[in-house]
């Protein structure tokens, strides 16, 4: 069995005052810090294709138009240790082009640095799909990477 792109390559997180966000070319995965003791019957999740609404003992925590469309019946919330909030969000848009530069319109934005590496370790995750027997979880990019890098397809294998 193969180790996942992002567990041999690491996430870049974009910290928020809740908590912090990142993503994968498939997923977006939201961590939320809530007091220590929480309950599930304490926390209210909606996750819709398009937005997000969490709150966490009767207080808004997060709510929004999410920056991209989501898969909404695969969406997930765990609610871990009473402490800590985890939800998945399966993109509809899986190609590595699909940066989210902020996890709401306008709101939770990666800084340019965040959203440089962010679009690099998408990049690459794509030339891990396209090129299994490669290992490119150490491998570092420059020049074009931005909207996914550039199309490969044309050449010849």
């Amino acid at each position: 069995m193969s180790v996942h792109f992002e567990e041999k390559s690491g996430v870049v997180p974009c910290v928020t005052p809740w908590g912090s966000w990142s993503q994968t070319m498939d997923e977006v995965f939201i961590e939320v810090n809530v007091p220590h003791g929480t309950s599930a019957k304490e926390v209210k999740c909606n996750l819709g294709a398009r937005n997000i609404e969490l709150n966490v003992r009767g207080k808004e925590v997060i709510k929004g138009k999410l920056f991209g469309t989501t898969v909404s019946d695969e969406a997930t919330w765990t609610l871990e240790d009473k402490c800590l909030i985890r939800i998945i969000l399966m993109k509809t848009n899986r190609d590595a082009g699909n940066c989210w530069s902020s996890l709401i319109e306008g709101d939770y934005c990666a800084n340019v640095c965040v959203q440089d590496q962010m679009q690099r370790k998408l990049t690459l995750e794509r030339f891990q799909r396209e090129n299994p027997g490669f290992d490119f979880s150490g491998a570092e990019i420059s020049g074009n990477y931005s909207g996914g890098g550039p199309d490969l397809s044309s050449l010849q294998k």
